[in-house]
């Protein structure tokens, strides 16, 4: 994001909601690339958005304060804080070691005063000088914490408020982002972090805070479908915190050109079984265990049927009809409900799909390159048509989009010759460099093993990112879904030295690839090819062969297979097309 838009933020004057000052700082510095970004479209929702188009909605950056990197440092010196956190020490000793510091004194007046005029949840966010950066996005590689803020007496609150902030700073040097930093040009040395407090967009229902909707938006999909084209762009949605989505859970997916056209679900037993049944939200009630160096503390997991008591479903649900097997357009009848969004898309009552392509092809204007933006929304209690509801902005960030010209016949998918084929490949152009393979093994894979697999394969991805040695990764199910039962969930840090890697479907485990994670931001932004291969069809991965390879290394669930010759991989961008040829 361009730097400039930092000049224009006030100093925190002790005022948090002050709508004069939606924004504003503690310190000096850099207000890393999360914060930004947040200041790039405030400015933008200012100066070139005219709020009359769409009078139903409240458009604006949730209030925020942001603690800048000089801070950063400051607590890092005065604590000697740099060896620990330089060492190969496990998260939860440098969580520990940060939590036994003490912030600058300098700051602690204007949290103070901050947390004794707020009463309601608050996001403490990262915003490091690497964060959101176009080819290096650091997407979910660092910690948000969550805070209800909603102790009685303000000093606990203010406690939980440094808790956090020193859990967000501690992040910084987890393992996760030492692993991720091995991959860029980049030294642990050159990180420095900013910290976002932000009110959290949402309502409280009895002990739980959230939004009734969370959604990522991207003005390029990589994968379109049906008449979608690739630069129509891809939303993905859920109830309740953005975790759902970022994470790599179950959402709905839709194209802007086309909303009310479904994701292609076989039956509406699939789309029942695929769309989302659970949500995050913020714990409202009985105070969880003590725990500062755990991102969720203050964070639960709830289903539908708490989210129906909470009345909150309304605008976003359908239901099923097990006598008839249809589904219809909100919560009238009895019957499963299914998460469709039917009626903003359907129906329209709130304009939510123009806003959303009003938003991407100005910030897409703006920054002159595809764009990834993250919001939340809440809706008033009356008429749906009536509003006002209130749409928080929560991030924007540009995406990498190749334009090497790559052009593979329909013939060249087949033969002998041929590992893997797919008419679903993300990326574009030739890789000539690959000669390792680490694949799972399909024949001990289940999907009650994946968190082990997922630990296995951190181990593999060490090993070869310290060599220098790319590899082509295969695996089943969603990579990078927090879910276990849709695949393998790894983050990226895990995984990171994998320039391709192969998403294959089983009888049980064959979802739609989740756009909106960080994971598949991350996939796209350092050029990874992403072969995703169906159950069933025309290509299909050779594993007779792969089998026949001696292996470097082999575990119970996975096998490293070091080639004497490269692979070649071609991928043809525009037509969605990818093909490996084996040595």
């Amino acid at each position: 994001m361009n730097k400039s838009f930092q000049k224009d933020l006030s100093k925190f004057d002790r005022k948090f909601f002050d709508s004069e000052k939606r924004i504003t700082q503690i310190g000096k510095g850099s207000l890393g690339g999360k914060a930004q970004g947040l200041v790039f479209i405030n400015d933008i929702l200012k100066t070139s958005f005219n709020p009359q188009d769409f009078p139903q909605i409240e458009i604006s950056v949730p209030v925020m304060t942001v603690i800048c990197t000089d801070v950063f440092d400051t607590f890092m010196k005065r604590n000697d804080l740099y060896e620990i956190a330089y060492s190969n020490a496990s998260d939860d000793r440098i969580a520990f070691a940060f939590q036994k510091a003490n912030l600058p004194f300098e700051i602690l007046g204007d949290l103070r005063a901050l947390i004794s005029q707020v009463h309601s949840p608050l996001a403490i966010r990262s915003s490091s000088m690497l964060e959101d950066a176009m080819y290096e996005p650091f997407a979910g590689i660092y910690a948000t914490k969550m805070t209800p803020n909603n102790q009685h007496d303000s000093d606990t609150r203010f406690h939980k408020l440094l808790e956090s902030i020193k859990f967000v700073y501690a992040s910084t040097y987890f393992k996760a982002a030492k692993n991720y930093i091995r991959v860029t040009r980049h030294s642990v040395e050159d990180e420095k972090m900013a910290v976002i407090i932000q009110e959290v967009v949402g309502l409280r229902h009895a002990d739980r805070f959230y939004p009734e909707l969370s959604g990522v938006a991207r003005s390029y999909n990589f994968y379109p479908t049906g008449r979608a084209k690739p630069e129509e762009g891809v939303v993905n949605l859920a109830l309740g915190l953005g975790k759902t989505i970022v994470d790599g859970g179950k959402s709905w997916s839709f194209s802007p050109a086309y909303p009310k056209i479904n994701p292609p679900y076989g039956s509406v037993g699939e789309m029942l079984k695929q769309t989302q049944n659970e949500f995050w939200a913020v714990n409202m009630g009985t105070p969880p265990a003590y725990n500062p160096v755990r991102e969720t503390e203050y964070m639960v997991v709830e289903n539908l049927k708490t989210a129906e008591s909470d009345n909150t479903l309304r605008h976003i649900t359908s239901t099923l009809d097990i006598h008839s097997d249809r589904i219809s357009i909100g919560t009238g009848s009895q019957g499963p409900r299914i998460l469709t969004f039917a009626p903003l898309l359907l129906l329209n009552d709130v304009p939510l799909n123009g806003i959303l392509r009003s938003l991407l092809t100005l910030c897409e204007n703006t920054l002159k390159a595809p764009v990834e933006i993250e919001f939340a929304m809440t809706f008033s209690k009356g008429k749906l048509s009536a509003g006002p509801h209130h749409f928080g902005f929560l991030q924007v960030r540009p995406m990498v989009v190749s334009n090497e010209e790559m052009q593979i016949e329909r013939n060249e998918l087949t033969g002998s010759n041929v590992l893997i084929s797919s008419e679903n490949v993300l990326g574009n152009g030739s890789i000539d460099s690959i000669s390792d393979i680490v694949f799972i093994k399909p024949d001990s894979f289940e999907a009650k093993n994946t968190p082990y697999i997922a630990i296995e394969l951190e181990r593999f991805n060490k090993k070869l990112v310290s060599e220098k040695r790319p590899y082509l990764l295969i695996g089943f199910g969603r990579w990078g879904s927090s879910d276990p039962w849709l695949g393998i969930p790894v983050d990226w840090s895990q995984v990171s030295g994998a320039k391709t890697i192969i998403e294959a479907a089983m009888e049980n485990m064959n979802v739609e690839l989740s756009q909106g994670s960080h994971f598949f931001h991350n996939l796209t932004s350092f050029s990874v090819c992403y072969f995703s291969i169906p159950f069933s069809g025309d290509h299909q991965i050779d594993w007779d062969w792969l089998k026949d390879q001696i292996p470097e290394e082999e575990t119970e669930f996975i096998c490293h297979v070091k080639l004497n010759f490269p692979l070649k991989i071609r991928v043809d961008g525009k037509n969605g097309w990818g093909v490996i040829y084996k040595p």
